[in-house]
């Protein structure tokens, strides 16, 4: 096999040159960080199943007419994407009151908030990707007022779509991140979903149980994090229980 180009590696993911300018192969590693990378492990499968699963989001919100990063699946861990120009920020969307926020505002996990909050972080790993202000962000250039308003709208948009999937399937969306790139096509310039969507990247309740179904699995030590992700998958039909069964073919008269 041909050796590739790496551009970029991060704690989740590996970025590779694609076969067409324009394109990287964004491939899905196992492995598992919490609290800025100081816990880790790798845990087999994972890859396999945010994969799969960002698959699943990004198609939907392409077809919705939300632009993702998104081309095509080409393996079980490695997927084709359109290179961007990633702004520096993670935009959090928070339905109900969890993690960091319950800390900051000494708020009760699980608190609904009467609309969506949406917040914004400078990415930045080594400084523990501080929360910012949309005055942050217009002070040091970092997002033009205009694109604030977009990357809100899309955030927004992007909450609508993925609270009614996981409502559907007995799931509360609980908060997710998302990042935002940046495509330049000739002089036009237009924003996308890039990045992931998937248990890494949001926080999933089961809506009767409260089973936690997310990377907090890992964070708090409270089981097999396969396996969560594995039942977001399977109630959503990304795959098949392992013990499903096959239709035997029949002749119909």
């Amino acid at each position: 096999m041909a050796r590739r180009t790496k551009v970029y590696e991060g704690k989740a993911k590996i970025l590779y040159e694609g076969p067409e300018p324009g394109t990287l192969v964004q491939y899905f590693k196992d492995d598992a960080t919490a609290f800025n990378a100081k816990k880790k492990e790798i845990i087999e499968g994972k890859g396999v199943l945010n994969n799969r699963l960002s698959e699943f989001f990004m198609v939907g919100l392409n077809n919705i007419g939300i632009p993702t990063h998104f081309l095509k699946r080409l393996n079980m861990r490695e997927q084709l994407i359109s290179s961007c120009e990633i702004i520096p920020l993670e935009v959090i969307v928070r339905n109900f009151a969890a993690g960091t926020l319950c800390e900051r505002l000494g708020l009760d996990e699980g608190r609904q908030l009467s609309r969506p909050l949406v917040e914004y972080c400078y990415k930045d790993d080594s400084l523990g990707d501080p929360l910012v202000s949309e005055e942050h962000i217009a002070a040091f250039g970092w997002a033009s007022h205009q694109e604030m308003d977009e990357i809100l709208s899309l955030a927004l948009r992007v909450n609508d779509f993925m609270s009614g999937i996981f409502y559907g399937v007995g799931i509360r969306l609980v908060d997710f991140k998302i990042e935002i790139g940046r495509i330049f096509e000739s002089d036009f310039q237009r924003l996308v979903i890039a990045d992931e969507i998937s248990p890494d990247s949001c926080r999933l309740w089961d809506i009767n149980s409260g089973e936690k179904l997310d990377k907090d699995v890992f964070r708090r030590d409270l089981g097999n994090l396969t396996d969560a992700y594995s039942e977001v998958a399977m109630r959503l039909g990304v795959i098949q229980p392992a013990n499903s069964k096959v239709a035997e073919p029949r002749l119909v008269k």
